[in-house]
């Protein structure tokens, strides 16, 4: 099995597929990485070689993903709410940040249960 980045990738699935399960790639990025890297896209997980995991490995290494992508994006919302703007604010409290409305829905990020209406 394949370990790149510090994840598994699953055995039996195409490995541009199978990219897309390390956090902060996604399907865009997994097409630029296997262009790069000159590998056949339709390739399975099983079929890949040392070689092949090492020059996957060296050209992932170029973006942002995992540990240090979610550091980075906890650092940004750290920072909007130290600025105490209003999507600062909307994270605090524990809101939705991007405008939804909350009157009847946003049950998920208020954090309320599931309500049956009135009879």
């Amino acid at each position: 099995m394949a370990r790149i980045a510090g994840v598994e990738l699953p055995r039996n699935k195409k490995i541009i597929v199978a990219l897309t399960y390390i956090y902060g790639i996604g399907q865009k990025i997994a097409d630029e990485i296997i262009e790069k890297s000159g590998m056949d896209p339709n390739k399975r997980t099983n079929d890949l070689t040392p070689e092949d995991i090492q020059k996957l490995r060296n050209i992932i290494s170029d973006y942002k993903t995992e540990g240090e992508l979610r550091k980075e994006i906890s650092i940004n919302i750290k920072t909007l709410m130290d600025l105490g703007n209003y999507r600062g604010l909307r994270h605090r409290r524990g809101l939705p940040v991007r405008g939804q409305r909350t009157k009847t829905n946003a049950r998920t990020r208020k954090g309320r249960k599931k309500t049956v209406g009135g009879k």
